[in-house]
């Protein structure tokens, strides 16, 4: 009985010591005197202790390494570009991922370096910002064929960033800059342009409402000029010395407008009713000579 307690706890000891539990996404890797036993899969496993080592657990998980490449494009700007690869360890390939590569994370650096300096440099700039989707699929498929031997998938590649030399940023900042300023002259241009169209165009919709007032106001103080002098004939006043009169009391009426205004610099020459008169028969000799040239024009043309 004294000697069966030590050998239960041996037992025990070494049942509990070779328990093991794997987590999930995980693999493990049992070696046995040093040689490849076998792959364990999530849950609780058994090995036997002494004989069976853990030689590695393995994630399952997507894992992600960042690749910062260093090359030149065709045109001879050197850039940054910072490549993302997403991979996963296959399931059924733990061996080839565990004994066929000592440090995967270098075997893939070195595939991206080689394969993005050797599509970059066919591309100028401007073309490397534009196809980074294809740079990334070239990559990606370039990778999956290398890497699946090893036991490794390639999820995706991406090109997350892109940085040209600071001295090329700054060229590229003051030509977009340079074209933005052009466009917004342009449009500058184009607005003053039809500010002025509109201005014109407001200008003679002015100058031909300003006509048609002109014309109506003439056309009234005609109206009015033509009632006084028929008012006048019934007074028994003749039409000549009715124009007279009305021409008199413009005169007079001009001058009192004139005089209610104390800003006004107005001077008018010559400033008596004779002159008025001479006015008037001066535009009614002007009117009868007019009139004898429409004459004699028409009956030449009859003639």
């Amino acid at each position: 009985m004294t000697y069966s307690i030590p050998i239960i706890f041996i037992v025990l000891f070494l049942i509990f010591a070779g328990l093991f539990i794997v987590k999930q996404q995980t693999a493990v890797i049992i070696e046995r005197f040093g040689k490849f036993h076998s792959v364990r899969n999530p849950g609780l496993n058994i090995k036997i202790p002494v004989v069976d080592k853990i030689a590695a657990r393995m994630s399952l998980r997507i894992q992600q390494l960042d690749v910062t490449v260093e090359t030149k494009t065709k045109d001879d700007v050197f850039v940054h570009l910072k490549i993302s690869v997403q991979y996963v360890i296959k399931r059924e390939k733990v061996y080839d991922a565990f004994y066929k590569l000592q440090n995967p994370h270098e075997q893939i650096t070195s595939y991206v370096f080689d394969l993005v300096r050797a599509e970059v440099p066919r591309l100028k700039l401007d073309d490397v910002f534009e196809k980074k989707d294809e740079i990334a699929l070239a990559i990606k498929r370039e990778l999956s064929e290398a890497m699946l031997d090893y036991g490794y998938d390639i999820v995706k590649a991406l090109v997350t960033d892109i940085d040209p030399d600071q001295t090329v940023k700054e060229a590229m900042n003051r030509i977009n800059a340079a074209e933005r300023e052009k466009v917004a002259a342009q449009h500058e241009g184009d607005a003053q342009r039809i500010l002025i169209v509109e201005r014109a165009k407001a200008e003679a919709e002015s100058k031909r409402l300003q006509g048609r007032g002109i014309a109506d106001q003439r056309r009234e103080i005609a109206r009015g000029l033509e009632e006084s002098v028929d008012v006048l004939n019934k007074a028994g006043i003749n039409s000549q010395e009715a124009s007279a009169l009305i021409v008199i009391t413009q005169h007079y009426d001009t001058l009192q407008s004139i005089g209610a205004d104390s800003s006004s610099n107005l001077i008018l020459l010559p400033n008596n009713p004779n002159a008025a008169s001479s006015m008037l028969n001066d535009m009614t000799a002007s009117l009868l000579a007019a009139n004898k040239v429409i004459e004699t024009n028409n009956k030449n043309k009859k003639g």
